[in-house]
């Protein structure tokens, strides 16, 4: 295996065996208001939305998380089968390794997703970086890998700082993000993978012409904490503490999600969301739809039907609370009041 390719299952690994979750989402401190009088049946509340153009069941994403391993194929094979039958959107993981390496293996752990989701809205995923070394041309070879509906461009650039073999030479990126916005066959998202997205940097995608911001803001997994665990495993000291040091750096995912959301029209809102409440609470704050990844992860592991419970399971949690606040639909949702509260409440205030 190359090293790109052994680097995403260590990834894998450690997510399903440390303690790499963080806290501060700022969901907590978001309040919707209770409706007593809904006018409504909960049967009724239609959960359908539209994003990017593709009419999706309920307004979920299965967050990029793998591919580039043979280990991780059955994982991809598992949530592409789901996201199938519940008609929600799901995103891989870096193609960078089925770019650099003619591997049948590696691309299987790949193109297996369009095998058993011929119709589901599925993304693909590239990194920032990597678009310095890719031209225009490379990145629609990532788009014919998946037959994929978006491309994902990922921002982990804290993430590269505490990789020992990391790229931190983050110069000229925007400029790419732009050139591949305005030339690529299918739409853009810009996504975090962890630490937010400020209203500034919302608003620079903006301007160059991005489809989506995926803020993947600071409260769930955290990658600079992924790294210092594998930088100790390779008895990298310096970058093990670095890892540690910026494990909860960033903008918390409620924030980022308003901000993002005031000045961009198409905000996923994803990083510590983890039930269908939050995804409300998320598209309160001006989200087309909220993502999840880890909590995918185990089921993955399981099979398509623990995929697919997990999916019910928030469409449950997401109708309930659309029918509690009187919200028909999830533009009225988009509509229905809400509290910010506490710390996110205060961020807000001092910027």
């Amino acid at each position: 295996m190359s090293e790109t390719a052994n680097r995403k299952d260590d990834h894998i690994r450690i997510i399903e065996t440390e303690d790499v979750e963080t806290t501060g989402s700022g969901f907590a401190d978001i309040e919707l208001v209770h409706e007593a009088l809904p006018e409504v049946h909960r049967g009724e509340v239609d959960t359908t939305t539209t994003l990017l153009g593709h009419e999706l069941a309920a307004p979920i994403v299965i967050e990029s998380m793998t591919g580039g391993h043979p280990n991780t194929t059955e994982l991809n094979r598992a949530l592409a089968a789901a996201a199938q039958r519940t008609d929600v959107a799901m995103g891989v993981g870096s193609q960078r390794a089925g770019l650099e390496v003619d591997d049948e293996e590696i691309l299987e752990s790949y193109t297996v997703v369009r095998d058993v989701a011929p119709d589901a809205f599925l993304y693909g995923n590239v990194g920032a970086a990597q678009l310095l070394e890719y031209d225009v041309a490379d990145v629609e070879a990532a788009v014919e890998m998946i037959d994929a509906d978006a491309m994902a461009i990922h921002l982990n650039f804290l993430q590269e700082a505490v990789q020992p073999e990391g790229d931190v030479d983050a110069r000229g990126c925007l400029g790419a993000i732009e050139r591949v916005a305005d030339e690529l066959s299918v739409p853009v998202i810009v996504k975090e993978t962890g630490n937010g997205i400020s209203r500034e940097t919302a608003t620079r995608l903006a301007d160059a012409g991005v489809d989506a911001v995926d803020v993947a803001g600071q409260g769930g997994t955290t990658w600079s904490g992924i790294e210092s665990h594998r930088a100790a495993a390779v008895d990298a000291d310096r970058q093990e503490r670095l890892g540690r040091l910026f494990r909860a750096w960033g903008v918390p995912t409620a924030v980022s999600t308003l901000e993002a959301a005031a000045v961009h029209d198409c905000v996923i809102a994803s990083g510590g969301v983890r039930s269908g409440l939050d995804v409300a609470k998320a598209i309160a704050l001006g989200a087309r739809a909220g993502g999840l990844a880890k909590p995918f992860l185990a089921p993955a592991g399981r099979g398509v039907d623990a995929v697919v419970e997990l999916i019910e399971t928030l469409v449950l949690e997401l109708r309930t609370a659309m029918f509690v606040t009187g919200s028909a639909s999830v533009s009225e949702l988009r509509d229905t009041e809400r509290v910010v509260l506490g710390r996110t409440k205060e961020y807000l205030d001092r910027r």
